[in-house]
């Protein structure tokens, strides 16, 4: 939270005719009262200097403009202030208007990117021996410190970590994660918050009723936003604007002077792209860059749009909007509904990318136009949810309707002979003996288990009867009798689980010689001796649970698979006549026509020598 006194004016140094001085200048914070968005920063540094827990080394982490360096100057003051240490120094001392002036010369602001070297470091050292002249500390602010080369950070730690009693050590930094953890160790960590647009705007209404200024609310938050959380950022855009607008601060003068496009305008486009109108969009994207508008800013403020739009149509309140007025949220959210969170996510990573190629190209309005473009072509991914859901909720409710539906036809076909069972192989000869290899046994429905066949019906008047019995055969049906745990039980809900199978997974498993039952919920696959090549490929987990899902299936619970070889079984390779003179060239000029065949040609330089036969699997 703040620590601002809205009540109070506003500390600042009134500028003379002779020499001007900025705003973010005039009306830096000078106590810790004054302190915008950084509260629990200064709550720590009182509280330490008011039980004496002060350290020797302190580290202020940040954005830029967040008051980091303003902090070290206050807390300097603090702790130099003739009547200190104390939180709350007198500014009109002459040691604490020399440190804000930056004249003292025991308080030594440094530039970290300017004076990074070793050398730099070493007279550093060699003045921390020095005592203070007037004050009580010798007080070093290093700003952006994380510039310091690392032979300097190790020329400082000695020191860092053992100063003198009367030396204090502040650094100042935007980048933390460059500084080596030796220096962090040694310092107390300070992270300083982006501040918030109501802090921000309230500050900056107390500036311009300071200036004798006037300014809408709008205007001003509309600065606010800009900034960014960066409080320097926007003191520096209100001395702007306040120099562009004679008369007084305005929403219109505020985007005409950042040259940023108004919500208005944000409101047609966004309405434009909503309806799917390319050419609208174009055109106002068009309008808006005419007016003053860079792409990339429009694209930003857009992403800035959609992302208000996307808070307000998850449900957030009015308070979370960043980039678009609280009085807009009802309506973000009704248009986010309409449109669908999905639809807006896409919207969100599209212009993302778009801007990050826009900051690496010299034709960002031509990016930006495609993205537009791009996002008028998106479907409606809510609808395809939608459509998705409502799928699968009816799902259960299709299958019931196909499955009554099959019953029925299959009632209707004329009963045929029972089909017997299945019976097991005469002992001394095995499944290959009975039917090749590679075909699956002749297989019933679960219809004929339950009494009836369908597959040889009795032709009716029409043939009625007999398509019925087709189409219901042609259909897998979405429940099997109870599974009988014997070896021609198992046999035939193998061939059950062969029918639920893709095609590349049922062709592997049709090659198998014998199915075994091991015990209730265990079966052992057996394939020919000579077919190791099947075998692996079955063994591999993905092809493995496939055959146990289809299993599993029929069976209603689970079944495991083991796999293994027939050593009874072996399938010989059918013999082909050998190929004459005239087939073999036949076959080499088609091979030197294939179009992978000429480029590796084309790759490795070679010709086609000799055309093999193909091997038996």
């Amino acid at each position: 939270m703040a620590e601002s006194d809205s009540t109070k004016e506003p500390t600042s140094d009134k500028p003379t005719s002779d020499k001007y001085v900025v705003v973010a200048r005039r009306y830096r914070p000078k106590n810790f009262g004054e302190l915008v968005g950084q509260g629990h920063v200064g709550q720590a540094l009182k509280n330490a200097i008011e039980t004496n827990r002060v350290g020797h080394a302190y580290l202020f982490t940040g954005a830029r403009g967040v008051g980091k360096t303003s902090t070290a100057r206050i807390f300097a003051k603090a702790l130099n202030a003739p009547e200190g240490p104390t939180a709350t120094p007198d500014n009109d001392s002459d040691i604490c208007q020399s440190i804000d002036a930056g004249e003292d010369v025991d308080v030594l602001e440094i530039d970290g990117a300017s004076n990074r070297g070793i050398d730099e470091i070493r007279s550093l050292r060699a003045g921390v021996g020095v005592r203070p002249s007037r004050s009580r500390y010798k007080i070093y602010i290093i700003d952006e410190v994380h510039m310091l080369t690392q032979a300097a950070f190790n020329a400082l730690l000695k020191t860092l970590e053992e100063p003198p009693p009367h030396v204090k050590f502040i650094f100042c930094t935007t980048d933390p994660e460059k500084i080596p953890i030796t220096v962090l160790s040694r310092c107390q960590r300070f992270d300083f918050a982006p501040v918030h647009t109501d802090e921000i705007m309230g500050r900056l209404r107390e500036i311009v009723d300071a200036e004798n200024a006037q300014a809408d609310d709008e205007a001003l938050r509309l600065i606010a936003r800009r900034a960014a959380g960066s409080m320097r950022d926007s003191q520096s855009l209100l001395e702007q604007v306040l120099s562009f607008s004679s008369g007084g601060l305005t929403v219109e003068s505020v985007h005409s002077m950042l040259g940023t496009a108004d919500d208005q305008r944000l409101h047609e486009l966004t309405t434009a792209l909503i309806a799917r109108d390319a050419k609208s969009a174009l055109e106002q994207a068009d309008a808006a860059i005419l007016a003053g508008v860079d792409a990339g800013q429009l694209g930003e403020q857009l992403l800035g749009h959609f992302r208000d739009l996307m808070v307000a149509t998850v449900g957030c309140p009015p308070t979370m909007l960043r980039y678009c007025g609280e009085s807009m949220h009802d309506e973000l959210k009704q248009r986010g509904e309409n449109w669908g969170v999905p639809t807006i996510l896409a919207v969100v990573s599209l212009l993302d990318q778009t801007l990050v190629r826009i900051r690496q190209s010299v034709h960002s309005r031509v990016l930006l136009e495609t993205a537009l473009i791009q996002i008028c072509q998106l479907p409606d991914l809510q609808r395809i949810a939608d459509l998705m859901a409502g799928a699968s909720s009816k799902r259960p409710a299709i299958a019931a309707a196909e499955k009554k539906n099959i019953e029925m036809k299959a009632a209707a076909a004329p009963v045929a002979s029972p089909v017997p069972a299945v019976a097991r192989p005469p002992a001394g000869q095995t499944s290959p003996a009975a039917a090749p290899v590679g075909t699956a046994s002749p297989a019933s429905s679960p219809a004929a288990l339950a009494g009836s066949s369908p597959a040889k019906p009795v032709a009716t008047a029409g043939g009625n009867a007999a398509a019925a019995a087709d189409a219901a055969e042609k259909k897998l049906p979405t429940s099997y009798p109870p599974p009988q745990w014997t070896d021609a039980g198992v046999q035939q809900m193998w061939q059950w689980a062969l029918e639920r199978m893709d095609e590349m997974t049922a062709g592997l498993a049709r090659q198998y010689s014998k199915i075994q039952l091991i015990q209730e919920g265990r079966v052992r696959l057996l394939f020919p001796s000579n077919m190791t090549l099947t075998k692996t490929r079955c063994d591999k987990p993905e092809q493995k649970n496939k055959l146990e899902e289809a299993i599993s299936f029929v069976a209603a619970r689970r079944v495991l698979i083991e796999l293994g070889f027939d050593a009874q079984a072996v399938v010989k390779p059918t013999a082909k006549p050998p190929s004459t003179a005239g087939e073999r060239r036949q076959r080499q000029r088609q091979l030197q026509t294939h179009p992978w065949v000429k480029k590796c040609m084309e790759i490795f330089d070679a010709e086609v020598v000799r055309v093999d036969e193909p091997r038996s699997s």
